[in-house]
């Protein structure tokens, strides 16, 4: 009872990221998935962190893919899901009880190599992707140019990346904080209960024998 009570923010959380996901609703890569892998993996329990993010991930990205009219799969989707991977496995190296700012800094690290991993994925780019766009060279100075200024026709890639860094911030800041306040209420609410119980009558005395 005391795991399903502690584990209904975290979900109402899951819940609030899908609805973020409306196609339209945030700019380009102004995202919470980030945050939100992030802090699966701090704050939910063993393989749950990792399939149920995923599985809201995934669910998300297939209405999206389908509302777009392009493949529901892809082998991008999958290096996206690598990357989702990796933030996952940093939560869980980060303890719920740490300070604010260092989960942030944690979000915000994530945030940073999951454009990176993407971003390099792009730049050898071993399939055509789900959007058309120029091959970059297989050089450092293509490596340089997928961080920063992209391919046409789409716009410079580092536009992305602050959108990644900042929306990775933000998320992470307000799921973090929205946790803190969710279980600094449950003490209050478990010494209610337990005086609620003291004071439930008890049943009535067993009458004496004769």
């Amino acid at each position: 009872m005391k795991q399903a009570r502690s584990l209904w923010a975290p979900l109402l959380l899951l819940g609030l990221f899908a609805v973020s996901r409306w196609p339209g609703l945030l700019p380009p890569n102004f995202s919470a998935a980030y945050a939100l892998a992030f802090c699966a993996g701090v704050y939910l329990p063993g393989r749950l962190a990792w399939w149920l993010p995923m599985s809201v991930l995934l669910a998300t990205d297939v209405l999206l893919n389908y509302h777009y009219d392009a493949p529901l799969l892809s082998w991008y989707m999958a290096l996206n899901y690598g990357g989702y991977a990796v933030l996952i496995g940093m939560g869980q190296r980060f303890s719920n009880t740490r300070s604010w700012l260092k989960l942030l800094a944690g979000g915000l690290l994530g945030a940073i190599l999951f454009y990176l991993i993407t971003n390099t994925a792009a730049w050898f780019n071993p399939a055509p992707g789900p959007f058309p766009q120029e091959p970059y060279p297989r050089t450092l100075l293509g490596w340089l140019q997928a961080l920063t200024i992209g391919s046409p026709p789409w716009p410079p890639t580092w536009t992305f990346f602050r959108n990644t860094l900042m929306s990775g911030g933000l998320f992470t800041g307000l799921f973090v904080a929205a946790m803190r306040q969710f279980e600094s209420s449950r003490p209050a609410e478990e010494e209610e209960t337990a005086e609620e119980e003291e004071r439930a009558p008890e049943g009535e005395p067993k009458k004496a024998e004769a």
